[in-house]
């Protein structure tokens, strides 16, 4: 049986606005009132008469996300660390959400 989540209630949500996407974090519950998480990517693209908003999604349940977040960590790690050990990254750890939204950061 397959399950659907798209009609659940958002107990909890956090917006990140990058460029031309916005990644939504968002806490939904279970009938049976366990949690999971959804990862929504939302980018606007441009068509005919107006736009439409493109999303993906995918579904994290408690019992992965310390695994998850292990991953995500390690691959930042990576990527900071072996793959551009010379960029500066706290350049875009800014507290002013509205500037970083702005903002779209090319590397050279």
């Amino acid at each position: 049986m397959e399950e659907k989540h798209n009609d659940r209630e958002e107990i909890y949500s956090q917006r990140v606005k990058a460029g031309k996407r916005t990644y939504f974090f968002d806490v939904k519950a279970t009938r049976s009132n366990d949690y999971y998480l959804t990862v929504t990517e939302s980018k606007r693209k441009s068509k005919e008469d107006g736009y439409f908003y493109e999303k993906h999604k995918i579904f994290l349940y408690k019992e992965d996300f310390a695994k998850f977040v292990a991953a995500l960590e390690d691959t930042v790690d990576y990527v900071k660390n072996e793959l551009m050990p010379d960029v500066d990254f706290d350049q875009f750890d800014s507290s002013d959400n509205e500037e970083r939204e702005e903002k779209e950061y090319t590397w050279e």
